[in-house]
Parts: C-alpha cells; sequence; structure tokens
C-alpha cells in the first residue's frame, strides 16, 4: 500500500483521463492506451463486464468497502490511496467517489455484434459524449440491443463517456461503424425497418408502423441525420412536442423514441 499517486512507468501510454499529454489515438476507435474508469456505477459495471479487461484499483479504504458490500469480486490489485491523490489522477471537478480502475478499452464491437437484434439504436455523427454516455444509459433502461456510431465524428471511449454512461457502457454493446448510410442500407437487407427522426418526417413516431425488428436513427443537434442516411431509411417520423419548443435535446430525444419503440413493437 502507498500514499502516492498512480503514475505510468516511461515505457506505457498515460492512462486517458489523466493529466498530461494523453496517449495517441486512433480516430474512432478504442484508445490505443489504458483508460481511467471512475464512480461507484461505472466502476461495478466494468468489473461485472466479462468483455473489459481490468488491470488495476485505485481506491480509498471506504470505497473499496463499498464495492464489497455489493457483491463487487475485485479480481486486480488495489492500490489504497487517499481522496487527495485519487483527485490527481483524473481531471478537475471529475467525481471519482473514492475509486478509479484502470482497464483497457473495449473491443471495437462490429455488425457481427448484432445478431439476434430487435431494437437497435444509431447515432449519426452525435459527437458530445455527455449527450452519448446519456443515450447508453437510455438504452441500457429501454432494453434496447445495441447503440450504432460512426467511427469517425463520435466519441472515444474514454473517462467522460464512461461516467456520462454511468456504468451503461459495460452493459450494451456500443457499435462502430465505417459509413452510417452503409450499415442503415444492410440492414434494411437483413430484415429490419428503418426509421430516421427528423422534424419534417412524414408522421409522428407513435403513428409511425413498426415490424418486430427496427432500427432508429438519430443525428447531431442542428444538422440532423445526414441526406444520404436519411434515403437509406424506410420513413422519417418526428417527434410532436405540445409545448413552445418544437425539438429536443438528442439524449432526451432518444429516450422518447425507445419508449415509443417499445410501445409500439411490444417488446
Amino acid at each position: 500500500m502507498t500514499d502516492k499517486p498512480h503514475r505510468p512507468s516511461k515505457n506505457s501510454k498515460r492512462p486517458h483521463g489523466g493529466r498530461g499529454k494523453p496517449a495517441p489515438r486512433r480516430p474512432g476507435l478504442p484508445p490505443e492506451g489504458p483508460i481511467l474508469l471512475y464512480g461507484l456505477h461505472t466502476v461495478e459495471a466494468a468489473f461485472n463486464n466479462p468483455d473489459r479487461k481490468r488491470l488495476k484499483l485505485f481506491a480509498t479504504e471506504n470505497a473499496l468497502n463499498r464495492l464489497t458490500e455489493r457483491g463487487v469480486r475485485v479480481d486486480v490489485p488495489v492500490e489504497n490511496l487517499p481522496p487527495r491523490a485519487l483527485d490527481k489522477m483524473v481531471t478537475k471537478d471529475a467525481v471519482h467517489q473514492g475509486m478509479i480502475l484502470e482497464a483497457d478499452p473495449l473491443p471495437a464491437y462490429g455488425v457481427e455484434a448484432l445478431s439476434g437484434a430487435r431494437l437497435v439504436l444509431a447515432l449519426d455523427q452525435v459527437t458530445d459524449p455527455h449527450n452519448v454516455g446519456a443515450i447508453l444509459r437510455s438504452a441500457v433502461a429501454l432494453d434496447a440491443d445495441a447503440v450504432v456510431t460512426t467511427e469517425r465524428h463520435a466519441p472515444e471511449e474514454g473517462s467522460v463517456l464512461a461516467k456520462s454512461a454511468s456504468g451503461a457502457l459495460d452493459m450494451i454493446k456500443h457499435v462502430r461503424v465505417k459509413n452510417m448510410a452503409r450499415f442503415i442500407a444492410e440492414m434494411g437487407d437483413e430484415g429490419f425497418f428503418r426509421v430516421a427522426l427528423d422534424s419534417d418526417g412524414e408522421a409522428a413516431l407513435e403513428d409511425t408502423p413498426f415490424t418486430d425488428k427496427t432500427v432508429l436513427v438519430l443525428g447531431s443537434e442542428g444538422k440532423g441525420v445526414r441526406h444520404g442516411v436519411r434515403e437509406a431509411c424506410d420513413t422519417l417520423a418526428r417527434l410532436d412536442m405540445p409545448g413552445k419548443l418544437r425539438s429536443l435535446n438528442v439524449s432526451n430525444a432518444a429516450v422518447l423514441a425507445l419508449y415509443v419503440a417499445r410501445m409500439k413493437m411490444d417488446l
């Protein structure tokens, strides 16, 4: 045990989320070096995910006790640190709740991870990690099978995305594709009904017919779903708002769309 903050060796890449220059990244793909996951729900989910390779846990005694009380099997070396030392490992104002897990990023799931899926949420160039994290959390809560993003113009896996997802990153398949329009077209070949949310949609989402296999497509705030992606979909649908504001933040639109889809598909 030691009270010294964690410092990577000279031959290792610095974990993403710490201070200083981050390790090089491949655009849109998982980071090349370890990442730091922090917060109770995020760390707990990482320990419960068989696909997550865990390396080391840095935690206070109280935080370690909380994990144990929740039935988490800590299967990595543990370094006991005081809160101030943990503060130095992450960005300012990061709420680590006394625990930081150093881990490898998740595998880069491809379309093969969608075998047997019925409800898939596709995000066309949604770049804000806070929004994508919130969407992942909603997708888990509403029992979607996967969330799909593009390799480029989408957030990498990292501390901010993981914390915003509050554990959901390790509870749902996050699939990355090179070309969203091509992916949507291929999903049609696999028997999926493809619905893009658009304020100028032909009908309200609740009035849109669904099949037992559906892909919901949401675009970035401002631009929305790109033209080529819309063209690959079967229909455009809108979310009608009764108030003075016509549109919602993309994370709020996602949870409403998933809820309507589940009711229509009777999942």
